[in-house]
């Protein structure tokens, strides 16, 4: 079974926490037709700028859309804390979609002495996910939604060492080895917490997404940057091989909305899942791996200081 937005049901009367919504941007498109469907969108990112210029963004298409922001540093511990403890303002949430994520950056560590992309893609997510499961919960049958990546695929190990260690290699090859861990790291993290949530008998379900590989800035502005040839060149490629960002957004909406269980995994449907509508997908042998699902859960609640569900 293939899905595109045409097959969303109806989503009035819902509320959709939508992180990293940068205007143009793969949480963009996917806070965009949540609006189009009737939801209540509340865009969650670092930039209070940033979020409104996509609500300014948003409502051009959608007038009278329900658009709300909420300013959130996934980065600082201590800011997702802040942010959940706003969002307690919002109500029952029906679906929380951890999209922000930051890709192959340099070196750097943040205030609470994490690694960045470690960090933003899955320490701050995975905080965010625990503080705002009893308004999930409330809710009755809500998804929480996590942003993963093809990269995951590269990934050789697990990130389940010490989250404070500096690491012995970090130059070209080594930042894309820890972005396609917190990739991996996103998938082990769906698993667990829905395993966990069916366990508590919670009504919330986990599932995850990967967008194949769309023209996002992301991209733009990231890792691709640095090659020689020219942003035009390099953009004038992209385009012709990759897909949107509104159809990036599609296996997230899929994972979303659609009759599927919790724990299930969406992508592009052609070329190697670099593109095409979404359907259900299948990740590595490794994100299957129950010891490494459990490890990186109580690696997780001890850094950022939560327990949960």
């Amino acid at each position: 079974m293939t899905w595109t937005p045409d097959d969303m049901p109806d989503q009035t009367g819902r509320t959709a926490v939508v992180t990293g919504p940068t205007a143009g941007g793969l949480g963009y498109f996917t806070a965009l037709e949540l609006l189009r469907h009737g939801a209540r969108v509340v865009l969650a990112g670092r930039s209070a700028d940033k979020l409104d210029e996509a609500a300014v963004a948003l409502l051009r298409e959608v007038p009278g859309g329900k658009v709300e922001r909420l300013v959130l540093d996934l980065t600082s511990l201590a800011a997702v804390r802040a942010a959940a403890a706003q969002a307690a303002d919002l109500g029952a949430i029906d679906l929380l979609v951890n999209n922000a994520g930051v890709m192959a950056t340099a070196y750097s560590r943040t205030v609470d002495g994490l690694e960045v992309q470690l960090a933003t893609n899955h320490f701050g997510p995975f905080l965010l996910t625990g503080l705002l499961l009893p308004q999930l919960a409330a809710a009755g049958d809500a998804r929480v939604v996590t942003v993963s990546s093809l990269m995951h695929r590269m990934a050789r190990s697990a990130p389940l060492g010490d989250a404070r260690t500096t690491p012995t290699s970090y130059g070209a090859v080594g930042t894309w080895q820890v972005y396609s861990q917190t990739k991996l790291a996103n998938l082990l993290f769906t698993y667990e917490l829905d395993r966990r949530l069916r366990a508590a008998g919670s009504p919330v379900t986990a599932l995850a997404a990967h967008p194949g590989i769309a023209t996002t800035r992301l991209m733009r502005n990231g890792p691709l940057e640095r090659i020689p040839l020219g942003r035009p060149v390099v953009e004038t490629a992209m385009r012709a091989v990759f897909q949107t960002p509104a159809a990036g957004a599609w296996p997230t909406l899929m994972a979303a909305t659609a009759d599927v269980p919790g724990g299930t995994f969406t992508g592009p449907s052609r070329l190697g899942e670099w593109a095409g509508p979404a359907q259900v997908v299948r990740s590595t042998g490794r994100s299957h791996s129950t010891a490494d699902q459990g490890a990186l859960w109580e690696l997780s609640e001890r850094t950022v200081g939560l327990t949960y569900p």
